[in-house]
């Protein structure tokens, strides 16, 4: 019993550390993309290879000034992470401080947006499922909605919802 205990123990250290000394500092990471201003440019921070590891893209696409004057900053976050490579991605919302105010988890790295214009970001298909004739646009001119339909084809899709802390 004292083996499976210790085995056990090992284990649980072992995965715990991993998981807390693996992963990049995303305040710092996100604060220098931002501060940097370059839009439509990757970021690459960390490194992921066959052996684990953690790797994170952010994308700064730009600013949004809404009607009520309020200036938000978007950009596009993909983490990569664990030994089979798995993606976490993210729409992230920041104030004109370069504060954190929200995000938008979606489930695909194809379903990131890849153009902010005008105040509206701009999905386009690029998934072997989905018709590449069909984008999706959302508007942050009125501020940031609660939720957004990205079309896949023939009106089916995903809904995804802002979440704030």
């Amino acid at each position: 019993m004292k083996l499976y205990s210790k085995i056990y123990s090992v284990f649980l250290i072992t995965f715990l550390s991993q998981i807390v000394f693996a992963q990049i500092n995303n305040d710092n990471i996100r604060l220098k993309t931002l501060q940097k201003s370059s839009i439509d440019k990757k970021y690459i921070y960390g490194k992921w290879d066959e052996k684990g590891g953690a790797e994170t893209h952010l994308t700064y696409l730009g600013n949004v000034k809404t009607k009520k004057g309020k200036t938000y900053k978007i950009m596009t976050s993909v983490w990569l992470w664990g030994l089979s490579r798995r993606a976490t991605n993210r729409i992230l919302i920041f104030n004109n401080f370069n504060q954190y105010i929200g995000e938008y988890s979606v489930t695909m790295i194809s379903d990131l947006p890849q153009k902010l214009k005008n105040g509206i970001l701009i999905f386009k298909n690029k998934s072997n499922d989905c018709d590449e004739r069909v984008s999706s646009k959302i508007n942050f001119k009125n501020g940031i909605p609660k939720q957004f339909f990205r079309e896949c084809k023939s009106g089916s899709g995903d809904i995804y919802e802002f979440y704030s802390i």
